[in-house]
């Protein structure tokens, strides 16, 4: 099973109102493992950035004016997450903001049967608990050291973390004992075997089982 866990930066939180995606992270999951193999896109919103957008990520407007825009990237970027599940933190936020920019291409939007919210998973999984992706990096002893600022590519990576924990922690050994099972399946010599011990009554077991016999009253099997 494929999975991206993903991010965005934006230039504020309404694709109506005209604002844009900056950045997109993508980190790909294989049977709940990351393979190590990361996408991350800074793009030029063609735009100016709102003070309160920079105080979030620090993506400044001078930074992006040489990126690419999102058309350039977009066939990539599908490619990328083609077929996967999508995993995002209030994955609505960043499915509209993706939505939007594929629609100004004229492109279909993103699958969103295949979309799974991180936040609504760990509503269902802890009661009563905060959802922030901080708080649930605390929860789960996830190293935020390296988080100065939002950043989609590390957002995206804590995610990925947090989303391992969500459903029941890394477990590659359960893998790797499954392979092994099946291989001894298909090749009984592979197979570790004990001898078989042995089940016959002792001398003073068989009796011990006459002398109880012998003092049933009118036992049914001699009718």
């Amino acid at each position: 099973m494929r999975e991206i866990v993903f991010d965005t930066e934006t230039t504020g939180l309404d694709p109506a109102a005209g604002h844009r995606v900056v950045e997109i992270g993508c980190v790909e999951l294989l049977n709940h493992m990351p393979t190590g193999e990361t996408r991350q896109w800074y793009l030029n919103p063609q735009r100016d950035m709102p003070e309160e957008a920079f105080n979030v990520h620090g993506l400044s407007e001078d930074f992006l004016s040489d990126k690419p825009l999102f058309g350039t990237i977009v066939d990539e970027f599908l490619t990328f997450v083609d077929g996967a599940v999508l995993i995002a933190h209030n994955a609505n936020f960043d499915m509209r903001f993706l939505n939007a920019e594929l629609a100004a291409l004229d492109r279909p939007n993103l699958p969103q049967d295949k979309v799974l919210d991180t936040i609504a998973l760990a509503r269902q999984k802890i009661r009563g608990a905060q959802y922030s992706l901080d708080a649930l990096c605390r929860r789960f002893n996830i190293d935020l050291s390296v988080r100065e600022k939002h950043g989609a590519l590390l957002d995206a990576e804590l995610l990925a973390e947090v989303y391992l924990e969500l459903i029941g922690g890394r477990q590659p050994g359960l893998v790797l004992a499954s392979e092994q099972s099946e291989a001894a399946a298909a090749d009984p010599s592979e197979r570790n075997t004990r001898p078989p011990r042995p089940h016959a009554p002792t001398a003073e077991e068989a009796a011990a089982h006459e002398a109880f016999v012998a003092k049933l009253d009118n036992p049914i099997w001699k009718k």
